[in-house]
């Protein structure tokens, strides 16, 4: 069976309702500015609200791509998470009912840390070029929260989004390369989340895992690809980011394996070039896991004004524990059309700036919902502080909320 032209056609992102900048959280944290500034290139990361959770997150992700589109030409599902609410039921099922999709349509959820959303892109696209799809189209949601880390050394590279992508046979947006892919995969317990509370891991054990993993699935792509040309071959690169200065250290590593012969004033030169620039993005974000790797790639785009239809770019997705995918995709004659009507530059500018008080109060009062059966969500909180937030981003909009749970059930609704 021939394979089917298959690629994203749409693209949104959902950032969450606040945001907290790093330089004050460093000043309070009596850190150097120049750290989360200069070390980690985070200026900023989203914040959620106690009404929202990676469920509320992924259903606006999903409603925000799916208005103006037939809800009834979707007929599979797939969320990518490592910050899932239930060890059974899928956040998928939510959004199916939540996003207006109908009932004839598969949903699953995937976990593989932050890959798990390129692996559940690759088997949507999969499904797509087998034509078994029968013209009908996939979305692929991306979605997760960081846990409460108050007070520690990798506190200033959390946050959390959601992304979402409608996956068809027009893609206006990327278009993918499926016989051409590559990926690399070791064990490797470089973190991981081993209770609903607990998000810990080894920082050297994830640094070096992730640049053996670029390697091995840039090696593993040039192998099954016959392409050994990694800076002629792809207009843009684009890693996966943990935190933004990791890309670099990526791009480093495989220039030099594969265009050697560069200083490093040149290596650096090089990555500015080709690949800085797209993380406009994950630089207001701070750490979003799944999402990482397609907000980098909305980065991109949005800020390649010499990007034209047909252009090549390379694309690295690096989960923990550990899997890895390098694959090419060729930008869409409309992509930066589509990437500028999702407006994330707008939404990422309406977030409420919360002060670290805000923020810890926040942080502190969604840990106690944690394996909590029965709860109400606090839309007021001390004092009324919270009020605002909610008065100027939800109320009448129709974005998923979480009003509490009873009894463990989980009771959402738009707003």
């Amino acid at each position: 069976m021939s394979m089917n032209t298959v690629g994203i056609e749409k693209i949104f992102a959902y950032p969450g309702a606040l945001t907290l900048d790093m330089v004050a959280l460093a000043e309070a944290r009596g850190v150097s500015p120049s750290h989360p500034l200069e070390d980690l290139w985070v200026e900023s990361r989203s914040l959620n609200p106690v009404w929202e959770d990676p469920v509320s997150m992924a259903v606006n992700a999903a409603r925000g791509l799916l208005e103006g589109e037939d809800p009834e030409q979707v007929e599979l599902v797939v969320v990518g998470t490592e910050s899932s609410v239930d060890y059974g039921k899928p956040i998928s099922s939510w959004v199916q009912r939540l996003a207006g999709i109908g009932p004839n349509c598969r949903n699953f959820e995937t976990k593989h840390a932050c890959y798990g959303g390129t692996g559940g892109l690759m088997a949507a696209a999969h499904w797509i070029a087998s034509g078994f799809n029968r013209g009908k189209k996939a979305l692929v949601v991306c979605s997760d929260q960081s846990r409460m880390h108050l007070g520690k050394p990798w506190e200033f590279v959390l946050g959390g989004a959601a992304t979402a992508m409608l996956l068809s046979d027009k893609p206006e947006l990327l278009e993918f390369e499926l016989d051409k892919n590559g990926y690399w995969t070791h064990e490797i317990s470089d973190t991981y989340r081993p209770t609903s509370r607990d998000e810990v891991g080894h920082a050297d054990t994830s640094l070096f895992g992730y640049l053996e993993a670029v390697e091995g699935a840039c090696e593993h792509f040039m192998e099954v690809s016959g392409e050994q040309d990694y800076d002629g071959n792809f207009a843009r690169h684009v890693y996966h980011v943990p935190f933004g200065a990791m890309t670099y250290r990526a791009h480093r590593a495989v220039m030099r394996r594969w265009a050697p012969g560069r200083s490093n004033k040149e290596l650096r030169a090089h990555f500015e070039r080709k690949s800085k620039a797209g993380l406009k993005y994950n630089r207001r974000l701070g750490g979003t896991y799944t999402s990482a790797t397609f907000l980098a790639l909305m980065g991109t785009i949005s800020a390649g004004e010499d990007l034209r239809g047909g252009d090549r770019i390379s694309v690295f997705s690096y989960g923990s524990g550990s899997c890895s995918e390098f694959y090419p995709v060729r930008v869409g004659d409309r992509a930066r059309e589509i990437v500028a009507a999702a407006d994330l530059d707008g939404q990422l500018d309406a977030r409420v700036r919360v002060s670290v008080p805000e923020y810890e109060a926040i942080e502190q009062a969604r840990a106690t919902y944690v394996d909590n059966p029965t709860y109400e969500t606090d839309k007021r909180g001390p004092d009324g502080a919270w009020a605002k937030h909610w008065d100027a981003r939800y109320e009448g909009r129709g974005l998923c909320v979480l009003d509490g749970v009873d009894n463990w059930e989980r009771r959402y609704r738009l707003s």
